[in-house]
């Protein structure tokens, strides 16, 4: 009865299209609902970490002080948890297939920073820390 079956199914895949494709030359349709992967946009991004807190297979690191983004593609599982926590909406889900890979390795993203605004920013925190210091000097000379 079974070589009846394995019969029909071999006849019958003779008159069918393929069922396979000829990837990458040819690439699927993209079904509706489809997760995709993780993009990011680093002009965005703060680099506060919490995507990376969220993250329920630890896929995602962030290091601020190396201004850099990165994510484990083999680990993500597209749960959708980074994107949703994320709190300058930086973080998208691509609705399209991930690209190929030959190796496991994490893409890691730069932000570009620039040096002018980055000085400008660390003046801004000094005159902040030192208003503040000159008000905590003038409370205490109110109280004594």
């Amino acid at each position: 009865m079974g070589s009846f079956k394995l019969g029909k199914m071999t006849v019958g895949s003779m008159f069918k299209k393929p069922e396979t494709i000829q990837y990458p030359v040819q690439t699927r349709f993209v079904p509706e609902g489809l997760k995709g992967h993780i993009e990011v946009d680093m002009n965005e991004c703060t680099l506060c970490g919490i995507c990376m807190k969220r993250c329920t297979t630890s896929a995602i690191t962030v290091d601020k002080e190396a201004a850099s983004w990165s994510i484990n593609r083999f680990r993500c599982i597209q749960c959708n948890y980074c994107v949703l926590e994320c709190p300058t909406n930086c973080l998208r889900m691509e609705p399209t297939y991930a690209p190929t890979a030959t190796t496991k390795s994490n893409d890691t993203f730069i932000k570009e920073v620039d040096e002018e605004a980055k000085a400008a920013k660390e003046a801004a925190k000094a005159e902040r820390v030192k208003a503040a210091l000159e008000a905590k000097a003038a409370r205490e000379a109110q109280k004594a």
